[in-house]
């Protein structure tokens, strides 16, 4: 089949998310200028630099005022985010905090989670997140078709790894089971990963 986006395609859902996939999950926490905590997920979501190494996320569509997301809005008002990783252990509340709540309400409370004090920046980390990324926001885009596509990228200042995620030195992916994002509402881990080096190239 054939389709241009934004015109029918005959089939009961949008495919096009579920053709990008797995996508990582980007569990985005920051503070508003009055210091109010935030919490939200995106799987548009990635590294996109590793050296020195950077993240992006895309707040995708508007909040419920009109204006732009609490995440994107923070993370260029006050300049600092934090990534915190999904695992499937943490799948519930993780999907609690994509709840639309007003300006302001603090979605660690509402998904009864935890917050850990971040070193190098304000917003606050996910207690039992195997990995957080402390960032420091250097770029916003406006992708066409309104304010509310906005791209935030964040270079990647302070890294956290709970111990107990490491097996050997190595991040243990069967342990942890990040979460990802597939099409529709479905979501999934790889499990068991295997390795695969590049051809002529050391593990990295």
């Amino acid at each position: 089949m054939f389709y241009i986006p934004g015109e029918p395609h005959g089939l009961p859902h949008d495919p096009l998310i579920a053709c990008v996939v797995p996508r990582p999950i980007g569990w985005i926490s920051t503070i508003d200028r009055n210091g109010n905590a935030n919490l939200a997920p995106f799987s548009l979501f990635n590294l996109v630099r590793y050296d020195p190494p950077a993240v992006m996320f895309c707040a995708n569509g508007p909040h419920l005022d009109g204006g732009p997301k609490d995440s994107a809005r923070n993370a260029v008002e006050t300049g600092e985010f934090v990534y915190n990783m999904a695992t499937h252990a943490m799948r519930d509340p993780c999907n609690e905090s994509s709840a639309f709540l007003d300006r302001g309400v603090d979605e660690f409370g509402h998904a009864g989670l935890t917050k850990l004090p971040s070193r190098l920046v304000r917003p606050p980390r996910v207690a039992g997140s195997p990995v957080q990324f402390e960032c420091r926001t250097v770029l916003q885009v406006s992708l066409p078709g309104g304010p509310s596509n906005a791209v935030i990228f964040g270079s990647v200042v302070g890294v956290h790894i709970a111990d107990d995620a490491l097996t050997d030195g190595l991040l243990d992916y069967d342990r942890i089971l990040p979460l990802a994002r597939m099409g529709y509402l479905d979501f999934a881990v790889s499990r068991p990963a295997f390795p695969m080096p590049r051809i002529g190239s050391a593990r990295t």
